[in-house]
């Protein structure tokens, strides 16, 4: 069982950072794939990024490539999302989530938070 509490949304300008921290709870958080996705109005939930559970891996949708960077201490049990230049439509509700395998698909996750809202302003 794996418990994720995430944290860090908020308001920004374009072009603006925010860094986002998602803490686990759980012994399995060690051993779990991380992702990141988001939500904006309307839209499905799509992905954002990913990270293996050692940490040596991580994926991006390109949309977010060279400006988002995914990461995680796993003595300290969590995992962050770094977005950097951020852009109105970066708008969205942000989830992390923990899966037992190395994929982008939210169906294979297996935990998630309950969201941060990111909203960016132009």
């Amino acid at each position: 069982q794996v418990q994720l509490v995430e944290s860090g949304g908020g308001l920004v300008q374009a072009g603006g950072s925010l860094r986002l921290s998602c803490a686990a709870s759980g012994r399995t958080f060690g051993s779990a794939t991380m992702g990141w996705f988001r939500q904006a109005p309307g839209k499905e939930r799509e992905f954002v990024a990913r990270i293996s559970w050692s940490g040596d891996f991580t994926y991006y949708t390109d949309s977010v490539k060279g400006r988002f960077t995914v990461s995680r201490d796993n003595a300290k049990n969590t995992v962050y999302l770094q977005m950097n230049s951020l852009k109105p439509e970066d708008t969205a509700v942000y989830y992390c989530a923990a899966g037992p395998s190395w994929s982008g698909h939210a169906t294979t996750y297996n935990y998630w938070g309950q969201g941060t809202q990111v909203t960016v302003s132009s």
